[in-house]
């Protein structure tokens, strides 16, 4: 069983008791990034069961710099598994082996920054049927926590969540496109959490996740709850085999596109527990913009494929990017 650190416990690698909030969210969360295909991609599935449906999310970066992508609400009764809109997660090995299936159809987006406007994009771009079957297995720790008495006693109107972990994975599988298939073989990262969740809790944050290989992947995260600052975390880890470090500090620098929102290359300055001082540089290879609106409110969320170097070493990842912006 991998290494656990934080107060998490191995049985919260499965679901949890739904909770009374109007707005309970259980979501689990898996990237990859296959470097030798220049391929990757992210799922996600945020179960709403007290409204009825989960967020499902798929979306895959192709080499050629095609962008796969499908959300929907799907209808659900409870809280019982991750299984909705034909994705879903398995815990094969609790901390240790997972397993992600899914098969549907997608929009094609030659231009993925059409999907800044989705009616549109899910209207004018054409449709493909895929499939994948993947298997994630540990690569270093388990690492996160249950919520502070600080977040406990949040309203459910600004919680973002009350528990939190992720973990490095290896990823392997196959990819199906139209009857195409391809062998995966790559890194990523998993989260898992659990409580009250709106997408307009937080002002804004930057989260980068990188693989580099079975020995080296990071987490960066910068988090301002409040327009002023005056709530902000900043942090992550560095996992180097089966050893973790936490960064007890981080900046993230970004150069964005003319629009002022969509990011293009990242610069991470971060501090390790033992005082180590690291330059991490990211450039965006394929980017898509994201939205979620609420009660006249909406939150950008920008998801890039990112190349990243770190010292000499070169791997892949995902910068993500969420913002409030006006309607």
């Amino acid at each position: 069983m991998a290494k656990i650190i934080g107060n998490i416990e191995p049985e919260d690698d499965y679901l949890h008791e739904l909770g009374p909030e109007p707005n309970f969210n259980e979501s689990a969360y898996y990237n990859f990034f296959d470097h030798e295909k220049s391929l990757g991609g992210w799922f996600r599935l945020g179960n709403r069961a007290n409204e009825g449906n989960a967020e499902m999310t798929v979306c895959l970066y192709l080499p050629d710099g095609r962008v796969l992508f499908t959300f929907r609400r799907a209808p659900i009764d409870g809280n019982d598994a991750f299984d909705a809109g034909g994705l879903a997660f398995e815990v094969l090995e609790p901390t240790e082996i997972h397993r992600t299936t899914f098969r549907g159809k997608v929009v094609e987006l030659a231009e993925p920054r059409d999907m800044a406007h989705p009616r549109r994009a899910f209207k004018d771009n054409p449709k493909k049927e895929i499939a994948f079957d993947l298997k994630h297995e540990a690569v270093g720790p388990l690492y996160g926590s249950k919520a502070t008495k600080k977040e406990h006693e949040r309203d459910a109107e600004e919680s973002f969540a009350k528990a939190h972990f992720e973990q490095h994975m290896h990823v392997t599988g196959s990819l199906e496109i139209d009857g195409e298939t391809l062998e995966i073989d790559g890194y990523g990262l998993r989260d898992h959490s659990w409580g009250p969740r709106y997408w307009q809790a937080i002002h804004s944050y930057e989260w980068l996740t990188l693989n580099f290989g079975p020995d080296l992947g990071a987490m960066v995260s910068v988090i301002q709850r409040d327009a002023e600052g005056k709530e902000r975390t900043a942090g992550g880890v560095l996992v180097r085999g089966d050893k973790l470090e936490r960064l007890v500090d981080a900046t993230i620098d970004a150069e964005y596109e003319e629009n002022g929102l969509y990011h293009k290359r990242v610069t991470a300055r971060v501090t390790t527990e033992s005082g180590e001082k690291l330059t991490i540089e990211g450039t965006v290879d394929s980017f898509i913009p994201l939205r979620n609106r609420r009660e006249g409110m909406t939150t950008h969320i920008g998801e890039g494929m990112t190349t990243w170097t770190l010292g000499d070493r070169t791997g892949h990842g995902l910068s993500e990017f969420l913002r409030q912006v006006d309607s």
